[in-house]
């Protein structure tokens, strides 16, 4: 039974999906947006939504696990001092999922996988003239 198993291996063994998954959030981390297949692209965001929510705790045990997992100390830096702070507020949801239609060689499911922007600011409040 595969009761509560949740992964999508993405035809690939676990230490390559690993590595995988660190190098995508690597880049998410350091452009802002990633273009990937639909699948790699859900799987990342579960990867980076995780670190974010480790990261909105900054303390060194956070930062040591998150270098453990992403491998990249100049992304780290950027995911605990940039990143984090922008999502205080925010309970999860960290990325948005663009769907962007078939790849033309192999007709694969392509998405953006980008972070959301921190609280939108408030609307300037209507006045109202008599």
């Amino acid at each position: 039974m595969r009761h509560r198993v949740h992964t999508f291996k993405v035809g690939r063994t676990s230490s390559h999906r690993r590595a995988m998954l660190a190098n995508m959030v690597s880049s998410l981390i350091e452009h802002g947006q990633i273009t990937t297949s639909l699948v790699k692209a859900k799987e990342a965001r579960r990867f980076a939504e995780k670190l974010v929510t480790m990261a909105k705790s900054d303390n060194v045990h956070h930062r040591r696990l998150a270098v453990a997992r992403i491998h990249d100390k100049s992304a780290v830096k950027k995911l605990f001092d940039e990143i984090a702070p922008k999502y205080m507020e925010r309970q999860g949801g960290y990325t948005r999922i663009l769907k962007l239609g078939k790849r033309i060689g192999d007709a694969t499911e392509m998405s953006i996988l980008q972070w959301v922007e921190s609280a939108p600011a408030a609307a300037p409040a209507a006045t109202e003239e008599k």
